[in-house]
């Protein structure tokens, strides 16, 4: 399947994740960002040394300002459990807007047409690192890496998009 890109539809799927109260839920991207400008931003592991400590803290720290330019929900999603993903959440106490949601079995990254096969490191079937920024489920920009790159899939480079 081809990946995602600009012009498509964001397609439906059911990810985990724990709301406020420690409750872990389903819910449907299409809930998540119908009628909506979303950032769906994906990275291959909870924990790993690009996305634990460049990716995902740059929307941590860019969200008030990603908010103020119209974006509605900043969503990050990666094929790991929801308590993998839970446990990664709490590794950022400021953290006020980023959703992390867990694609356990890879079903939505491979509905995005982003899995990356990294079994011969040990790490099984991953989503490439991406940002997509969708407006009413259509995506607008659709930033995807090559290979293990962070070039492109930052909070800057959607920043500069909005």
């Amino acid at each position: 399947m081809a990946p995602i890109g600009v012009g498509s539809t964001l397609p439906d799927g059911q990810l985990a994740w724990f709301d406020e109260s420690d409750q872990m839920q389903q819910v449907s991207i299409h809930s998540l960002a119908a009628g909506k400008k979303v950032i769906l931003f994906g990275v291959p592991g909870a924990f790993t040394p690009t996305c634990s400590n460049q990716h995902v803290p740059g929307f941590i720290t860019q969200a008030e300002e990603l908010k103020a330019k119209g974006v509605d929900e900043i969503l990050l999603v990666s094929v790991n459990d929801p308590f993998v993903m839970k446990a990664w959440a709490k590794t950022y106490p400021d953290n006020k807007h980023v959703k992390f949601l867990a694609d356990g079995a890879a079903a939505y990254t491979k509905a995005l047409g982003l899995e990356l096969d990294l079994t011969e490191k040990g790490l099984g079937l991953r989503s490439r690192r991406f940002a997509l920024l969708a407006d009413d489920l259509k995506v607008t920009v659709a930033n995807v890496e090559e290979g293990g790159q962070f070039t492109i899939s930052g909070a800057e480079e959607i920043l500069k998009a909005l």
